[in-house]
């Protein structure tokens, strides 16, 4: 397991490890038999093999610098990269590494990893974008974009993300009167996260939209969000009518919706909605499954306008606020540990947290607490979500990974009584036959869950056993103190 190995290295900042390791090491157990592309896998692929070039080498020239931007640029055309973006950021690159006096304590390789890296926080906007929530009761957002873009879901997604976040009380105004069964999806996103939506069926949209503010505004909603209609295409009437619901209800934010797999095509779609409705956000959708990174890379760059959300899979918690330091990182091949914490952080007690790290030191990690990871991880969001985070894993490819998997085991788990849990030695053959019929699989499935969970207990005894030899585990662990009950999620 050379990638946890790889991973643990990353998350050893003492007061981790425990918050983090055992999410990682439960999931990759589960995918291990599993492959495919993670996001920007093909660029950071080929930005490896590049930079790998630059190491060993005794100091910065222009022939070498000029041999490896060459590559670079071609990794940015073939990731779908704008080609203006991709011809300014070679240049920023190629002054920066040759006026730069290398620091002695690093190699010429690292040196121009850095300067990369720094520009690619650059092309993407340098800082987070924060969502304006400073304005008079009810802040308005409308999504704006192409239909098919993900834009209802997102709309589902950020009003899910406000109000866990940012503790608002959002109303969803289903304005897509056009496209069949709109109204009904949101109506069916707003159901399943217990947020309202306020619909007048095929009505007029701009009317909608003006109903729908005033409905916010005098029921106490200090958040209103707002689905507007898309097209297959950019039409004069979609930009119109856009034009004339910005004008009802002067919105605090106007989010752009593109999907991020369409790549360029997304930059010149967003290019011509900012020339009519000067959006103020970018929402890039189907992030996880986008292995080139083109419109991540480009689109703050051709447009001014910085990308606030990205989409990390199909579930409405499965949205992220987009960072561009950490977003270099995952493009570098670093991953980004910090944002897997903060999910941690939201969906973990500290009661639970000491008692795992009490159980993994004391090797007495059994089946319920193989359920308990299991259930976090699902909380979390998908498997893939969480490998994309982690230095190592993140290029784990999972193609055919199904996250229905994750089901399986747990109806596997949740089949067995609490007595085979605490002690599963005690699962034999029948014992295995009656947990099958009772998960709906079979007793392959049942032996390898037992499987899994045998290795899962060995790395953590290895890993209890280092940490008894560091001081009774004070090199690793000891000062996490989880966040209190505050921030975890509630039930609706």
């Amino acid at each position: 397991m050379m990638h946890v190995d790889y991973a643990i290295r990353h998350i050893q900042n003492r007061g981790l490890f425990f918050l983090i390791f055992p999410i990682v090491h439960c999931s990759l157990f589960i995918v291990n038999s599993y492959i495919c592309p993670t996001m920007f896998s093909m660029l950071t692929d080929s930005l490896e093999k590049t930079l790998k070039n630059l190491r060993g080498q005794g100091k910065l020239t222009e022939e070498n610098v000029a041999e490896s931007l060459r590559e670079v640029r071609r990794a940015f055309l073939e990731a779908d990269v704008n080609f203006n973006v991709t011809r300014d950021f070679v240049k920023a690159v190629k002054e920066k590494a040759l006026g730069a006096d290398v620091l002695t304590s690093v190699t010429p390789g690292q040196q121009i990893v850095k300067i990369i890296h720094d520009e690619l926080v650059n092309v993407m906007g340098g800082e987070t974008k924060e969502i304006n929530l400073n304005a008079p009761a009810p802040v308005g957002i409308m999504m704006v974009g192409l239909q098919g873009s993900g834009k209802t879901t997102f709309a589902g997604k950020i009003s899910l993300w406000m109000r866990t976040k940012k503790k608002r009380k959002p109303l969803l105004v289903a304005a897509d009167v056009y496209r069949p069964a709109a109204i009904k999806q949101l109506q069916v996103l707003g159901k399943s996260i217990g947020i309202p939506v306020y619909d007048e069926g095929q009505g007029n949209p701009v009317e909608i939209i003006k109903h729908g503010y005033q409905y916010a505004k005098d029921n106490g909603f200090d958040l209103v969000i707002y689905d507007t209609a898309g097209r297959l295409q950019i039409d004069e009437e979609l930009m119109q009518e856009l034009e004339k619901a910005q004008e009802a209800v002067h919105p605090d934010e106007v989010l752009f919706v593109a999907d991020a797999m369409i790549g360029q095509e997304a930059v010149n779609v967003a290019e011509t909605f900012w020339q009519r409705l000067k959006f103020t956000g970018v929402c890039l959708s189907k992030m996880d499954g986008d292995t080139r990174g083109g419109a991540a890379l480009s689109i703050k760059k051709m447009t001014g306008v910085p990308i606030c959300f990205i989409g990390v899979g199909e579930k409405l918690n499965e949205i992220d606020l987009f960072h561009p330091d950490r977003m270099a990182n995952r493009i570098l091949g670093m991953g980004d540990v910090v944002s897997l914490v903060e999910k941690a952080q939201q969906v973990i007690d500290e009661k639970d947290a000491k008692d795992l790290k009490k159980k993994i030191l004391n090797n007495t990690f059994d089946l319920n607490d193989f359920l308990n990871q299991l259930r976090t991880i699902k909380k979390l969001g998908s498997i893939r979500s969480i490998m994309s985070l982690i230095p190592g894993l993140n290029k784990l490819p999972l193609d055919n990974f199904d996250e229905k998997e994750l089901v399986y085991v747990e109806a596997v788990l949740s089949s067995m009584t609490p007595k085979e849990r605490k002690n599963p030695s005690i699962i034999n053959g029948s014992r295995k036959d009656r947990i099958a019929k009772g998960s709906g699989t079979e007793i392959g499935r049942v032996n390898a869950v037992l499987k899994q969970y045998e290795s899962m207990k060995e790395m953590f005894k290895k890993v209890g056993e280092m940490a008894r030899r560091q001081n009774g585990g004070a090199q690793i662990g000891s000062n996490y103190t989880p966040p209190q009950n505050k921030n975890k999620k509630k039930k609706h």
